[in-house]
Protein backbone atom coordinates (compact mmCIF):
# COMPACT_ATOMS: atom_id res chain seq x y z
CA UNK A 1 0.00 0.00 0.00
CA UNK A 2 2.87 2.42 0.87
CA UNK A 3 4.32 1.60 -2.50
CA UNK A 4 1.33 2.55 -4.69
CA UNK A 5 0.97 5.65 -2.56
CA UNK A 6 4.47 6.69 -3.03
CA UNK A 7 4.35 5.71 -6.91
CA UNK A 8 1.48 7.98 -7.00
CA UNK A 9 2.59 10.94 -5.37
CA UNK A 10 5.89 10.80 -7.49
CA UNK A 11 3.67 10.28 -10.62
CA UNK A 12 1.53 13.50 -10.08
CA UNK A 13 5.13 15.26 -8.85
CA UNK A 14 6.25 14.06 -12.20
CA UNK A 15 3.15 15.21 -14.27
CA UNK A 16 3.24 18.67 -12.25
CA UNK A 17 6.56 19.16 -12.87
CA UNK A 18 6.87 18.60 -16.50
CA UNK A 19 3.68 20.94 -16.88
CA UNK A 20 4.82 23.84 -14.90
CA UNK A 21 8.39 23.39 -16.73
CA UNK A 22 6.33 23.63 -20.19
CA UNK A 23 4.44 26.40 -18.96
CA UNK A 24 7.41 28.81 -18.22
CA UNK A 25 6.63 32.73 -18.19
CA UNK A 26 7.96 34.53 -21.03
CA UNK A 27 8.99 38.33 -20.70
CA UNK A 28 7.58 41.24 -22.61
CA UNK A 29 8.17 44.48 -22.59
CA UNK A 30 10.52 44.01 -19.65
CA UNK A 31 8.44 41.90 -17.81
CA UNK A 32 7.34 37.69 -17.65
CA UNK A 33 4.21 37.09 -18.55
CA UNK A 34 2.79 34.49 -15.91
CA UNK A 35 0.61 31.39 -18.20
CA UNK A 36 -1.13 31.29 -14.46
CA UNK A 37 -2.76 34.98 -15.13
CA UNK A 38 -4.85 36.34 -17.50
CA UNK A 39 -4.41 37.93 -20.69
CA UNK A 40 -4.82 41.58 -18.57
CA UNK A 41 -3.05 40.86 -15.60
CA UNK A 42 0.15 40.12 -17.35
CA UNK A 43 -0.64 42.79 -20.07
CA UNK A 44 -0.65 46.25 -17.90
CA UNK A 45 2.92 45.12 -16.70
CA UNK A 46 4.26 44.61 -20.53
CA UNK A 47 6.13 48.60 -20.75
CA UNK A 48 5.43 48.03 -24.58
CA UNK A 49 1.63 47.65 -24.29
CA UNK A 50 0.89 50.50 -22.63
CA UNK A 51 -0.76 51.87 -25.66
CA UNK A 52 -3.03 49.10 -25.78
CA UNK A 53 -3.55 48.30 -21.92
CA UNK A 54 -5.10 52.28 -22.37
CA UNK A 55 -7.24 51.24 -25.68
CA UNK A 56 -8.98 48.18 -24.26
CA UNK A 57 -9.70 50.29 -20.65
CA UNK A 58 -11.28 53.14 -23.05
CA UNK A 59 -13.14 50.60 -24.56
CA UNK A 60 -14.78 48.78 -21.28
CA UNK A 61 -13.25 45.51 -23.18
CA UNK A 62 -11.04 44.50 -19.50
CA UNK A 63 -13.89 42.58 -18.05
CA UNK A 64 -14.18 40.29 -21.54
CA UNK A 65 -10.06 39.99 -21.53
CA UNK A 66 -10.31 39.01 -18.04
CA UNK A 67 -12.89 36.29 -18.49
CA UNK A 68 -12.77 32.50 -19.14
CA UNK A 69 -11.66 32.45 -22.86
CA UNK A 70 -9.84 30.82 -24.03
CA UNK A 71 -8.75 33.96 -26.64
CA UNK A 72 -5.35 33.99 -28.85
CA UNK A 73 -5.07 37.92 -28.62
CA UNK A 74 -2.47 39.43 -31.52
CA UNK A 75 -1.11 42.19 -29.44
CA UNK A 76 0.40 45.18 -30.88
CA UNK A 77 2.98 46.66 -29.58
CA UNK A 78 3.15 50.38 -28.50
CA UNK A 79 5.53 50.71 -31.89
CA UNK A 80 3.01 49.06 -33.78
CA UNK A 81 0.15 51.70 -32.72
CA UNK A 82 2.64 54.38 -33.33
CA UNK A 83 2.46 53.38 -37.16
CA UNK A 84 -0.61 54.52 -37.37
CA UNK A 85 -1.33 58.09 -38.71
CA UNK A 86 -0.78 61.11 -36.57
CA UNK A 87 -3.56 61.45 -34.34
CA UNK A 88 -5.52 58.23 -34.83
CA UNK A 89 -5.00 56.71 -31.49
CA UNK A 90 -6.00 60.21 -29.94
CA UNK A 91 -9.28 59.96 -31.77
CA UNK A 92 -9.94 56.29 -31.17
CA UNK A 93 -9.69 57.07 -27.18
CA UNK A 94 -12.19 59.47 -27.16
CA UNK A 95 -15.98 58.50 -25.56
CA UNK A 96 -17.58 58.96 -28.82
CA UNK A 97 -15.27 56.58 -30.56
CA UNK A 98 -15.46 54.00 -28.80
CA UNK A 99 -17.70 51.45 -30.53
CA UNK A 100 -14.83 52.20 -33.71
CA UNK A 101 -12.17 51.26 -31.03
CA UNK A 102 -13.80 47.73 -29.73
CA UNK A 103 -14.33 46.96 -33.25
CA UNK A 104 -10.85 47.47 -33.83
CA UNK A 105 -9.71 45.89 -30.64
CA UNK A 106 -11.86 42.52 -31.05
CA UNK A 107 -10.39 42.41 -34.83
CA UNK A 108 -7.11 41.40 -33.03
CA UNK A 109 -8.84 38.70 -30.89
CA UNK A 110 -10.24 34.70 -32.07
CA UNK A 111 -11.73 33.03 -29.50
CA UNK A 112 -10.02 29.59 -28.49
CA UNK A 113 -6.48 29.12 -28.02
CA UNK A 114 -4.29 28.73 -31.20
CA UNK A 115 -0.56 28.17 -30.18
CA UNK A 116 1.70 29.15 -33.46
CA UNK A 117 2.24 25.52 -34.11
CA UNK A 118 -1.89 25.39 -34.17
CA UNK A 119 -1.82 28.35 -36.46
CA UNK A 120 1.39 27.02 -39.08
CA UNK A 121 -1.19 23.37 -38.90
CA UNK A 122 -3.83 25.43 -40.28
CA UNK A 123 -1.68 27.20 -42.95
CA UNK A 124 -0.50 23.97 -43.88
CA UNK A 125 -3.68 22.15 -44.65
CA UNK A 126 -4.65 25.83 -46.01
CA UNK A 127 -2.25 25.66 -49.05
CA UNK A 128 -0.13 28.22 -47.58
CA UNK A 129 -2.92 30.48 -45.58
CA UNK A 130 -5.18 30.10 -42.84
CA UNK A 131 -8.48 32.29 -42.33
CA UNK A 132 -8.78 33.30 -39.32
CA UNK A 133 -12.50 34.48 -38.07
CA UNK A 134 -12.41 37.31 -35.40
CA UNK A 135 -14.36 38.21 -32.19
CA UNK A 136 -15.35 41.20 -34.16
CA UNK A 137 -16.47 38.96 -37.22
CA UNK A 138 -13.82 40.08 -39.26
CA UNK A 139 -11.43 37.49 -40.72
CA UNK A 140 -7.48 37.49 -40.42
CA UNK A 141 -5.12 35.33 -43.18
CA UNK A 142 -2.23 34.04 -41.20
CA UNK A 143 0.75 32.60 -43.78
CA UNK A 144 4.28 32.12 -43.51
CA UNK A 145 7.65 33.04 -44.87
CA UNK A 146 10.13 30.75 -43.95
CA UNK A 147 9.83 30.27 -40.38
CA UNK A 148 7.93 33.57 -40.00
CA UNK A 149 4.72 34.01 -39.04
CA UNK A 150 2.76 36.76 -40.59
CA UNK A 151 -1.00 38.05 -40.39
CA UNK A 152 -3.22 39.78 -42.53
CA UNK A 153 -6.17 42.22 -42.02
CA UNK A 154 -9.00 43.07 -44.44
CA UNK A 155 -7.49 46.25 -45.96
CA UNK A 156 -4.13 44.00 -47.14
CA UNK A 157 -1.86 45.76 -43.61
CA UNK A 158 0.15 43.13 -42.65
CA UNK A 159 1.93 42.10 -39.21
CA UNK A 160 4.59 39.95 -38.26
CA UNK A 161 4.40 37.99 -35.20
CA UNK A 162 7.36 38.99 -33.17
CA UNK A 163 6.69 37.03 -30.05
CA UNK A 164 4.75 33.99 -30.29
CA UNK A 165 3.56 32.20 -27.20
CA UNK A 166 2.47 33.92 -24.69
CA UNK A 167 0.76 31.32 -22.63
CA UNK A 168 -2.22 33.48 -20.40
CA UNK A 169 -4.49 31.10 -17.91
CA UNK A 170 -7.25 32.19 -20.43
CA UNK A 171 -5.69 31.85 -23.58
CA UNK A 172 -2.29 32.59 -25.57
CA UNK A 173 -0.72 36.18 -26.30
CA UNK A 174 1.38 36.70 -30.19
CA UNK A 175 3.06 39.84 -30.22
CA UNK A 176 2.68 42.07 -33.96
CA UNK A 177 4.28 44.52 -34.77
CA UNK A 178 1.36 46.77 -36.64
CA UNK A 179 -2.24 47.34 -35.73
CA UNK A 180 -4.48 45.09 -38.08
CA UNK A 181 -7.56 47.02 -39.51
CA UNK A 182 -11.15 45.31 -40.30
CA UNK A 183 -12.59 46.54 -43.46
CA UNK A 184 -14.19 50.25 -42.98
Amino acid sequence: MKTRKFLSVAFFALVFGVTSFAQKAVTVGGAPMYPTKNIIENAVNSKDHTTLVAAVKAADLVETLQGKGPFTVFAPTNAAFDKLPKGTVETLLKPENKKMLQTILTYHVVSGKMNASDIAKAIKAGNGKATLKTVSGGTLTAWMKGKKLYVTDEKGGMSQVTIADVNQSNGVIHVVNAVLLPKS
